[in-house]
């Protein structure tokens, strides 16, 4: 591999291969490729897509103060192209981490509408409000259960120990039958009311949005907006106390983070 003496338009830097001949950039097999933007600028607008309460018009007219005109649909493209590979990435950073924490989980679901008609949001969290896992389904049914516990435990890399969720007939069911018998579980919806508050993070974030138009957009952004939230949280421990210079160099430490995985992509 040699590199070339120019660059492309966005500034990055040309190589041709030795033995095909093929010539390609630093992004030439990124999900990126092609784009009419630098990767930074892009993966700072998908940064602020999930972070803050902005829709995508929002964000189409900031670009447009800084020079760049973009429409909103080319913001959606980033956005589906970039969030999988974020969100993956984050879930195999905490896969089998805060194993002693992560032992008691608390499981609710929430509504959205999709289509103009309400879906069902699972969600959990372990003792110390820490993201397990998240999952949007059609039904709240015993089938929509036992896969978001399947999902669950692939995404933490181990079982808990108990399980707290309100009333609905479909859980006892699914935890004996996908997370084992030996597997203690509580029903009481005064002992969820954490997860309850918990809810109103992706719920405020939706709000501007006024529901999904498709299923698979919504399930990816709700996933991977818990993801980063999560990734962003300057809490480990329930009422841990972290002083304000403390938590502004934990948030500019995971932003970073979170802007290379989006750039790399």
């Amino acid at each position: 591999m040699t590199e070339r003496p120019d660059v492309t338009a966005r500034g990055y830097r040309r190589f041709r291969c030795r033995d095909c001949g093929k010539q390609f950039n630093k992004r030439s097999n990124g999900v990126l490729n092609r784009t009419c933007l630098p990767s930074d600028i892009i993966a700072f607008v998908v940064f602020c897509r999930l972070r803050y309460r902005l829709t995508l018009r929002d964000l189409s007219e900031s670009l447009l103060l800084r020079g760049f005109t973009v429409s909103h649909e080319a913001v959606r493209t980033w956005e589906a192209k970039l969030l999988p590979v974020m969100g993956d990435a984050l879930r195999w950073r905490r896969h089998g981490m805060r194993r002693r924490s992560g032992r008691s989980w608390h499981v609710d679901e929430t509504y959205l509408k999709v289509q103009g008609r309400w879906c069902y949001l699972y969600r959990a969290i372990d003792r110390d409000g820490n993201l397990v896992d998240t999952m949007l389904s059609d039904t709240r049914d015993m089938t929509a259960a036992r896969a978001f516990f399947r999902s669950a435990t692939a995404t933490r890399g181990f079982t808990p120990d108990r399980v707290t969720t309100d009333g609905h007939g479909s859980y006892p069911r699914a935890i004996r039958s996908t997370l084992g018998r030996e597997v203690w579980h509580r029903t009481s919806a005064y002992l969820n009311n954490r997860l309850a508050q918990d809810h109103r993070g992706i719920k405020g974030r939706i709000r501007c949005m006024r529901g999904f138009k498709n299923h698979d957009a919504a399930d990816r952004f709700c996933r991977e907006h818990d993801e980063l939230r999560d990734f962003l949280r300057h809490r480990s421990r329930r009422n841990q106390h972290v002083p304000a210079p403390r938590r502004r160099r934990r948030f500019l430490r995971n932003t970073r983070i979170a802007l290379v995985i989006l750039q790399t992509a």
